[in-house]
């Protein structure tokens, strides 16, 4: 019998295929990367037409040693890495490592591990798509090259080891961005103003809120203005001017790409990014299931199609009409609009088996992994399904010159909201269900009462993980499995934190945004860095050539660097020395830059090791208590105003604090962008500053 080997990348993987196949079948793992740029230099030799410097990863020799021995007793090898750009290039480098001729190395691709997948990709192998690989080499040696290249100006200009990664310093400047529109926002005064009115033969009121004057959209600015609508208001008739019923469908969602997945995660289950891609990835590798053994029980996670086969649509089409009935089918497949950055033409991510419920297993399913599944399976049965449909009514109500609107909209049927409904639902069922009922053009209405409130406008949200993947995938940076890692990174590097599911910039990251946006414009430029991924798609689809992407990229970011390091060598950041004594050696502290920001260190180091926290003061009073204002950060670094007599003082403020008070209300101002803003909300007064003052960095 000729003995079969199949090198998969996990050992997880292992334990799964293995049930799966016949005695002369050995299944191992390479347990990821077994070759990869060396770590001491870049390991891209620029003088020979940038070819990369390939070197067996530290550790790895004896991996690499039981797989040369395992291939060498095998008639025949599979390498069965992941089906994308990253499994072919690892399949690539095992067969270059192992010295595999063609004629006994196959490559094979399954999208689920399961029996009939595996079986099945047995039966198709192919050679080692070289344009896949290709693709995963250029993305390599770019990120290789921006790494080895920025982070030791970073370091001499910061003065510690911080690394700048190609995305990773786009992903921080949007974060930065979305930071800078905030502080700068100025909130407008708006009010809004609703009526209560009794329809006759009811005793409880319906609510209109004012839209018009003289069938012109209103918005009312002020007080003043709503007193002025109130007195127009006065014993005015209210009548119904039209009553409009309708009918309104809601679509089913389309099943899960890795970006949907990880912003449906954090939202509902508040998972980060990279526990979502951990879990499903045991997902997919395999779970002891009771009955079946281990098996797979979704697809591959790392997609950005919404595509699924005919057989699991099938399969579906045949579950949902047996559990829901005929009614609940979906009379075609909803297709993705934006499907042009489809990588590797793969399938949605779904359940493998969708008779495999989440309450079926449950009790072989950690909790993590039981609510991620659930998720996914509920997801993809609703894009199976029908549409939910509402009945809606809504009525136009006059008062003299004045418009008031009120709707009402009850589920008619609930199709595939019966699996999946949205996780704020219950505030698609409006109220004033009275007028869903008995209600026509000639239902008379009591006046009841009003309510005027007054309201701000907010500025744009603090970006969650969830909402910067869908801004990263929007803008086309990044590819699905980029995400994640995209976000751990620079949590790590601190140079963002995340508090509550906020991810705020800390003082560290304002720093290393500001020299890259200064230093290297183009590389933290999110067009340059989506049109690199479209470049990236064009090599692993055979139509652009990976060497002429290099080739392009290089010399360019070479001249950066040799500006950056004459430039930036002339503002390098020295310690800075305080009147603070170290009470340990006399000596007067200075201004030093740790992981987590600035702080107070003895020049007298090592032999004086005292160090203490740094408080930058700003000159102004406390309008507490009349101590000074210093920069704080919390214990995850974003960046805040205390007061220097904290705790006694509970003082604080995200924005700075300004000395001038409010002429309006006495309460202290602060600087957004360059203005002067009331603190107290209620109060909205503005001042605009001389461009001088606004010198916060």
């Amino acid at each position: 019998m000729p003995k079969y080997l199949v090198i998969v990348e996990s050992p997880a993987k292992v334990k799964t295929i293995k049930k799966f196949l016949g005695a002369n079948y050995t299944v191992v793992a390479s347990n990821g990367h077994i070759r990869d740029l060396p770590k001491s230099t870049m390991g891209v030799d620029v003088e020979n037409d940038y070819e990369p410097k390939y070197i067996t990863i530290r550790g790895k020799g004896e991996k690499l040693a039981e797989l040369k021995k395992a291939a060498k007793k095998a008639d025949k090898v599979y390498l069965a890495t992941d089906p994308d750009r990253e499994g072919e290039a690892i399949s690539w480098h095992l067969a270059t490592a192992l010295k595999l001729e063609d004629k006994k190395m196959s490559r094979i691709t399954f999208n689920e591990i399961t029996k009939t997948a595996v079986k099945a990709a047995l039966k198709t192998p192919r050679t080692i798509d070289m344009n896949l690989v290709d693709a995963q080499q250029a993305r390599r040696i770019l990120d290789r090259m921006v790494g080895y290249s920025i982070s030791p100006v970073l370091w001499a200009k910061v003065k510690r080891g911080l690394s700048a990664g190609r995305v990773q310093s786009v992903a921080l400047r949007i974060i930065c961005d979305r930071e800078e529109e905030i502080n700068a926002f100025i909130p407008e005064e708006y009010w809004s103003l609703d009526v209560a009115l009794i329809p006759e033969g009811n005793k409880k009121p319906l609510t209109a809120k004012l839209v018009s004057h003289k069938d012109k959209k209103i918005e009312i600015k002020n007080k003043s203005q709503m007193n002025q609508i109130l007195k127009e208001l006065e014993n005015v008739e209210y009548t119904v001017k039209s009553v409009k019923k309708g009918e309104r469908v809601k679509k089913a969602p389309l099943p899960f790409t890795t970006s949907t997945l990880q912003q449906e995660a954090s939202k509902r289950l508040n998972f980060s990014t990279q526990k979502t891609m951990r879990i499903a990835q045991q997902l997919y590798e395999g779970v002891d299931i009771k009955g079946s053994g281990t098996i797979g029980i979704i697809s591959y996670l790392r997609t950005d199609s919404t595509r699924v086969s005919e057989e699991a649509d099938a399969m579906a089409r045949d579950y949902i009409s047996s559990a829901y009935g005929e009614q609940y089918l979906s009379d075609s497949e909803a297709k993705k609009k934006n499907s042009n950055k489809i990588q590797d033409a793969h399938e949605a991510i779904r359940p493998t088996d969708i008779t495999l419920t989440p309450a079926k297993i449950k009790e072989d399913l950690s909790r993590d992994q039981f609510r991620l599944y659930q998720l996914i399976w509920k997801c993809f049965t609703a894009s199976r399904m029908s549409n939910a449909k509402y009945e809606t009514t809504s009525v136009k109500i006059a008062a003299g010159d004045y418009g008031f609107t009120c709707s009402t909209s009850k589920l008619a049927f609930d199709g595939f909201m019966s699996v999946y409904a949205d996780s704020d639902e219950e505030k698609e069922v409006k109220g004033n269900n009275i007028i869903a009922k008995k209600f026509d053009m000639d239902t008379k209405l009591t006046f009841s009462d009003f309510d005027s409130k007054q309201h701000f406008t907010q500025p744009q949200p603090h970006y969650t993980e969830a909402s910067l993947v869908k801004t990263l995938e929007e803008l086309g940076i990044g590819r699905p499995s980029t995400y994640a890692p995209i976000i751990s990174t620079i949590i790590a590097r601190r140079y963002i934190t995340k508090e509550q599911k906020n991810l705020y910039v800390t003082e560290l990251g304002e720093i290393v945004n500001e020299i890259m946006k200064t230093a290297f414009p183009v590389i933290v430029d999110s067009n340059f860095t989506a049109n690199l991924e479209s470049l990236l798609d064009g090599i692993g689809s055979g139509d652009v050539d990976w060497k002429t992407v290099v080739r392009n990229f290089y010399p360019d970011l070479e001249e950066a660097v040799s500006n950056a390091s004459k430039t930036l060598e002339k503002i390098k950041i020295e310690d800075e020395q305080t009147d603070v004594i170290c009470e340990e050696c006399g000596r007067n502290m200075v201004i030093k830059y740790g992981p987590h920001g600035k702080f107070l260190g003895c020049p007298g180091f090592p032999d004086c090791r005292n160090t203490k926290p740094y408080y930058e003061k700003t000159g102004i009073i406390c309008p507490v208590c009349g101590g000074d204002i210093v920069i704080k950060k919390t214990k995850k670094g974003r960046k805040y105003y205390g007061c220097l007599n904290s705790p006694e003082c509970e003082f604080m403020s995200w924005q700075k604090p300004l000395e001038q008070k409010c002429p309006e209300c006495g309460s202290y101002m602060v600087l957004k962008g360059n203005k002067a803003v009331c603190s107290n909300e209620t109060c909205g007064h503005v001042e605009n500053l001389p461009k001088t003052t606004d010198e916060e960095k």
